[in-house]
């Protein structure tokens, strides 16, 4: 057997290679330019175990060694260093502790979705950017009718506001910017709506998902988004699980008797936090007791806190749906 303890880069990649059977340990590095990488593994002998930490752009590695027949293992980079005892930090030493976790069976291993999954985040990734960069191209519109003295608001986008601001009489370089803003908005809402479209059949073919959008607020993204995300619900053994996961859970200080909780972590998925959040101001005005926690904690905590509680609320019932496989919403 062979175990290769793999330091990963965007250009290349420090390796420290163990043969189990004779004991022997070789270091190496490889570009990633021309066909060295695929030689190299190619020739180790099977069967072949890779350790890599978690990082992105990686996808094409995992290709690699999927149609090579070896096992990758992919772990926890904040753990894998945790473990770490020197200060001292560079590649060979990362390659070769990663190594070291292999051999000793103390490799902190993460969950990896299958190709299809991460094919479809890709879909509701690329939907979320031309979000933004919609978002973007309206804020710089409304900069020109504001300048110009053309306040109308969220009505400036429909016919009648589109119409006034064509109308108004700007330099020629403003005059090109409000026409070629004007023409990337109209591309942005065609490609997203075909996006929506494709994101709503594919909710509509997951189970699932079909079962999440019973739920009041919860449209075809958010749910898409929450099966994509959590995978297998049995992965997680509490809701307490799934929150810390997807990084909603609060950062806790506490030492000698004195606890202080902080604001939420973020270490999770980032475009599931934000469906949550827009999926539970929608929840809000059909679900009377997620209207009433919003208002609850509004009053004494705030806005932000308040939506930061629906979302949770929301991702804890949508769990407890996944697992206990029922139709209907339960806290």
């Amino acid at each position: 057997m062979t175990l290769v303890g793999c330091d990963l880069h965007a250009r290349d990649q420090q390796v420290a290679v163990l043969d189990t059977a004779t004991g022997e340990i070789q270091e190496r590095r490889l570009t990633h330019d021309g066909c060295s990488v695929e030689q190299f593994y190619a020739a180790l002998p099977g069967p072949v175990t890779v350790g890599i930490e978690s990082t992105g752009y990686a996808l094409w590695f995992h290709a690699l060694l999927h149609r090579l027949g070896h096992e990758v293992i992919v772990g926890d980079a904040a753990k894998i260093r945790a473990m770490v005892v020197r200060k001292t930090k560079t590649d060979r030493r990362d390659a070769a502790h990663l190594l070291d976790l292999l051999r000793h069976d103390r490799f902190p291993t993460v969950w990896l979705p299958d190709p299809a999954v991460r094919d479809q985040r890709t879909l509701l990734a690329h939907r979320m950017r031309l979000v933004r960069m919609r978002t973007m191209v309206k804020n710089g519109v409304h900069a020109i009718a504001l300048n110009y003295r053309l306040a109308l608001g969220p009505s400036l986008f429909t016919r009648a506001g589109v119409a006034q601001l064509q109308a108004l009489s700007l330099p020629a370089h403003t005059a090109c910017r409000r026409s070629e803003s004007l023409e990337l908005l109209s591309w942005l809402n065609t490609h997203i709506k075909g996006l929506d479209d494709q994101i709503e059949e594919a909710a509509h073919a997951h189970p699932e998902a079909q079962r999440l959008m019973t739920h009041p607020g919860v449209g075809p993204l958010s749910a898409l988004a929450t099966v994509l995300v959590l995978g297998a619900v049995t992965r997680f053994p509490t809701s307490k699980h799934v929150v810390s996961y997807v990084g909603l859970a609060p950062a806790i200080e506490s030492s000698a008797g004195k606890h202080r909780l902080g604001r939420i972590t973020k270490q999770g998925n980032a475009l599931l936090r934000y469906v949550l959040g827009q999926a539970g101001q929608a929840a809000i005005k059909r679900d009377p007791d997620l209207k009433r926690l919003y208002y609850a904690v509004l009053h004494r905590r705030g806005r932000s806190r308040a939506k930061i509680a629906v979302a949770r609320k929301l991702l804890v019932r949508l769990y407890v749906m996944l697992r206990r496989k029922e139709m209907t919403p339960t806290s």
